[in-house]
């Protein structure tokens, strides 16, 4: 080779070793390659960074402080592979693997430091991301050639902590004073941390952070409570090992509440976490009953099938015989249906054998399903069901925590199924209907309810018109068919009953026709032919018993027995408007006001479905008790739907008037508004021409005032035109030949309800002095119950919203608002709600044999319901009825709630009545703990009087 040859050798590899070795110790700026750290000497030269003299130190610690933050640097540390360049001696030696293996990125928004010894220093929210790793806080410092990086907060410019570090690394997030951290073994230390588990936080002083998101603990502490510094309760956890995401295991965990420790411990813990709910073991609650001993309920197992439906079977055992079965599922399909499933037995025993021993057998079933409109437009499937024997909510426990359900005397249920065909005037629709009376014990069912409905349809129409509709084609008709099955009897002996011999079946068609003509441009005129025909399977024979001195069924006839009548009737109705404006000279504040007369008047006509060629009705003649001989009309169709004896030809009137009134608005000069002063008033009776007497009927009257745009005032009345004799039945005498005036009220009654609350009073005393009342998002609570609930729920911040929010160590915002000097508005919300009823009657037991008159009789029930929140944490709420009969205060239910953050305390009782009671419940808002609990309760089985 000759020496220019090797001159030029020896010069590039000299140049390559140079750029290999300037590279590797300053790295290039955003190259992709990895860095490859080559060995060198130590470098021992002391160095001074930019601006240390500007750096704060705190207590002494060697952690370095920047206070600026109004810069931004980012910068990356690019890593380069090593030379590929081969050398031509062996001389070289191989450069050493680095620890780094993947690009590390790094920023900040203040400034970055970089020394010769491969140190970054980042000052003000410094962030630095390698592989699934993220790193955040206000300084943190790497060592490139270590693989180490090490982080802690900073003050600002008043001393406050800002900018904790918070470690992510895959689904998993830190939070703590310092850290530690090795890129290559992936392990740090961790002082002061903070992690979310659940529904709960993790803390602990010292901490080490393995691989696989494994944590180890010592001295930490478990909660719910964000309050991270000093939590209203945590459990220590001696020693704990943190799998995040999955679960946590401990050794000797206590309990400390407000940082006093109390004698319950545990000598290990298992806390599972789970994003999806699973099955499981439910734990029971134990307490005692004076009349049924000690019990645990609320215990079993709870099946999470899928993520449609789910199915918790739990029981419950009491010392003294007492036991129940129960079942509750929940199912959701999203864009289908959803509903809920609860059914219970119970056996309940009290008392002592050969003394005052009980035994009694009820059930319950609730069932609520409801389908999306937009399932299925032509199938809907819909169900409330709540029925259950009338004892059932007595027995159960946890009544006493609801007294209004064993304060219900009925219950109803329906399960309903419509079918309804495209293009098609046909709809078809299946009910089960129930409904019970608690008081007597009694209950309707009927089992089935087939109805098949047509729309109205009309059959001359033309399918193509031409020219003026004829009279004809405006003729309408419509068809609707009833099948039932129903039964009433006592609650025992239902499923005792015969479905042929005790239930009733029957099956009711109706076919209107009718058309509307206009007659003289102003007068609706309406001809209509009705057709009701009934078909039934038995009839009985009926007869008086001088054994019960009554009319009574003596035998029935099954078969197919068809029942039918019909009428015909015609119709006028018009409306009438009248106008009045104001003189001048009362001003112009009213514009106008405006009466609208509804008169409608209707001729019917029926023949005598009494007579005897019809069967409907026969006439019995028997000697009564007292030797009298007396005269009834029986019908073999006792109990049914069956046409009245008589015919007639009536003539119907109804009139309706409503009175508006215009009048400028104080608002807009220009604009008027509408004000109600009579929004109804009616008057409807009927005068039958046929009959040979009574010919009046009874007049109705309502009255409807609307005081507001959400109170109406409403009333409805009777009017007896009719005098009476001695005996106190009617007499075809009216009451004005009588010299008795019109008519006699014969029956009335009214129910209004309202409630005040600061809110009202603030729009009701603006409106007097001109004020606007300040809009509020939020809305008064007008009942106890939501009150209560919405307190134990809690305000405390769930971990996933305060993930949200920022720093889980930050400061929490002050709630409440303020003024425009600075001070804080003080608001006081309660509501009062009181509900009023009043009726009216004839006091039929009673004939005043003087005035030939019956005396009134009058029944009230007065109901009131508030609740009032002093502070944000507490609420207090009551509801009780007053009886005017017996001038008392017959039921009250008190409550009071408090909520501790992230605690919740409520207590409740009934001071008077027969359902005594209280309960006392303090315990932790996260459903994850709900076992972490105080129950105290008495039942009204244990108000016993002693004497």
């Amino acid at each position: 080779m000759s020496i220019a040859k090797k001159f030029l050798l020896f010069f590039s590899i000299i140049c390559a070793a140079t750029a290999f070795i300037s590279t590797g110790a300053q790295g290039v700026a955003g190259s992709s390659d990895i860095l490859q750290v080559p060995e060198k000497e130590k470098d021992t030269t002391s160095v001074t960074l930019p601006s240390i003299n500007s750096l704060n130190r705190k207590n002494g610690d060697d952690h370095l402080y920047h206070p600026q933050n109004d810069t931004t640097a980012k910068d990356s540390i690019p890593v380069v592979h090593a030379d590929s360049l081969k050398t031509a001696t062996d001389s070289v030696p191989p450069p050493k693997k680095s620890a780094i293996e993947a690009r590390v990125d790094y920023q900040s928004e203040d400034s970055i430091v970089m020394t010769g010894r491969n140190m970054i220093f980042l000052y003000g929210q410094g962030d630095v991301k390698y592989q699934s790793m993220e790193l955040t806080a206000d300084y943190i410092q790497v060592n490139m050639d270590s693989s180490n990086v090490y982080a802690t907060y900073s003050l600002d410019s008043i001393g406050d902590p800002v900018g904790y570090p918070v470690f992510k690394d895959g689904g998993s997030s830190y939070e703590s004073k310092t850290m530690r951290y090795n890129f290559k073994t992936k392990k740090g230390y961790i002082t002061d941390v903070i992690t979310t588990q659940g529904e709960g936080y993790v803390t602990a002083g010292r901490t080490k952070k393995m691989t696989d998101d494994v944590l180890y603990m010592v001295d930490g502490k478990y909660t719910t409570c964000d309050n991270h510094d000093h939590p209203h309760f945590y459990l220590g956890l001696t020693k704990a090992k943190v799998r995040t995401g999955k679960n946590i295991v401990t050794g000797p965990a206590y309990l400390v509440i407000a940082d006093v420790p109390l004698p319950i411990a545990i000598p290990f813990g298992f806390f599972p976490f789970t994003d999806s709910y699973s099955s499981g073991i439910l734990m029971p609650t134990y307490g005692d009953e004076m009349t049924r001993g000690f019990y645990l309920r609320d215990g079993g197992y709870y099946f999470a099938f899928n993520d449609y439906i789910d199915l918790a079977l739990t029981g419950e055992i009491y010392t003294k015989g007492s036991w129940g079965l129960a079942a509750q599922s929940k199912y959701r399909k999203r864009y289908r249906y959803n509903g809920n499933f609860n059914a219970g037995y119970l056996v309940t025993v009290t008392g002592d054998k050969g003394i005052d021993y009980q035994k009694s057998t009820d059930f319950k079933v609730n069932w609520s399903h409801s389908q999306d409109p937009k399932a299925n437009p032509y199938q809907v499937l819909s169900a409330s069901v709540n029925f259950s024997s009338s004892s059932y909510d007595r027995n159960q426990t946890s009544s006493m925590y609801n007294p209004n359900l064993y304060t219900t005397n009925s219950k109803g249920s329906s399960i309903s199924y419509t079918q309804r065909f495209p293009e098609s005037p046909w709809t078809l629709s299946a009910n089960i209907m129930a409904s019970q009376s608690t008081k007597d014990s009694t209950v309707a069912v009927t089992l089935p309810n087939l109805t098949i409905n047509m729309s109205t349809v009309f059959p001359f129409r033309r399918k193509q018109v031409v020219g003026k509709e004829r009279w004809y084609e405006k003729v309408s008709l419509s068809y609707s068919g009833v099948l039932q099955n129903s039964i009433t009897t006592k609650e025992d002996l239902l499923f005792k009953s015969n479905l042929i011999k005790d239930w009733n079946n029957s099956f009711i068609h109706n076919i209107p026709v009718s058309a509307t003509f206009n007659f003289l441009k102003y007068l609706n005129v309406t001809p209509s032919v009705s057709y009701k025909e009934r078909w039934y399977t038995n009839r009985y024979l009926r007869d008086y018993d001088t054994e019960q001195k009554k009319v009574v069924n003596t035998d029935t006839i099954w078969g197919f027995n068809r029942v039918y009548d019909y009428g015909v009737s015609l119709g006028f109705n018009t409306k009438l408007y009248g106008f009045y404006k104001p003189w001048k000279v009362f001003g112009d504040k009213v514009q106008a006001i405006r009466h609208v007369f509804t008169p409608s008047i209707s001729l019917s006509a029926r023949p005598d479905f009494g007579s005897e060629s019809y069967g409907y009705w026969r006439e019995i003649t028997y000697i009564d008790a007292q030797g009298r001989t007396q005269t009834e009309w029986v019908t073999p169709f006792q109990g049914k739907d069956v046409p009245g004896r008589g015919k007639s030809g009536a003539l119907n009137f109804s009139v309706q008037n409503n009175l508006e009134m215009k009048v400028k608005s104080d608002s807009d000069s220009t604009g008027v508004k509408k004000i109600s002063i009579l929004d109804n008033l009616a008057l409807s009776g009927s005068y039958n021409l046929m009959a040979d007497s009574m010919k009046w009927s009874e007049f109705s009257l309502a009255v409807r005032l609307k005081l507001s745009k959400s109170f109406t005032f409403n009333i409805n009345a009777i009017l007896d035109p009719y005098t009476y004799r001695v005996d106190g039945k009617k007499q075809d005498i009216m009451r004005w030949q009588d010299g008795k005036g019109f008519a006699r009220l014969k029956s009335t009654g009214t129910s209004f309800s309202y409630t005040f609350s600061n809110e009202v009073f603030k729009k009701f005393w603006g409106a007097i002095t001109g004020e606007k009342a300040e809009e509020s998002d939020a809305t008064p609570t007008s009942t106890t119950d939501q009150a209560i609930e919405d307190i134990e729920e809690g305000d405390a911040t769930t971990p996933q919203e305060q993930e949200k929010i920022g720093s889980l160590r930050q400061k929490k915002e002050e709630t409440g608002e303020y003024d425009e000097f600075g001070y804080l508005k003080t608001t006081i919300p309660w509501s009062l709600s009181f509900n009023y009823g009043l009726n009216l009657t004839y006091d039929m037991a009673n004939f005043n044999t003087e005035k030939r008159e019956y005396p009134y009789t009058i029944n009230q029930n007065l109901g009131f319901s508030g609740s009032l929140t002093p502070t944000p944490g507490w609420t207090f709420g009551f509801s009780t009825s007053w009886d005017f009969d017996s001038h008392k205060l017959v039921y009250m239910n008190c409550n009071i709630a408090r909520n501790l953050h992230c605690w919740s305390m409520s207590a409740g009782f009934i001071p008077i009545g027969p359902y005594k009671s209280y309960n006392f419940t303090i315990s932790v808002n996260s459903s994850l703990l709900h076992d972490l609990k105080y129950d105290q309760s008495s039942n009204y089985r244990d108000a016993m009087d002693w004497y």
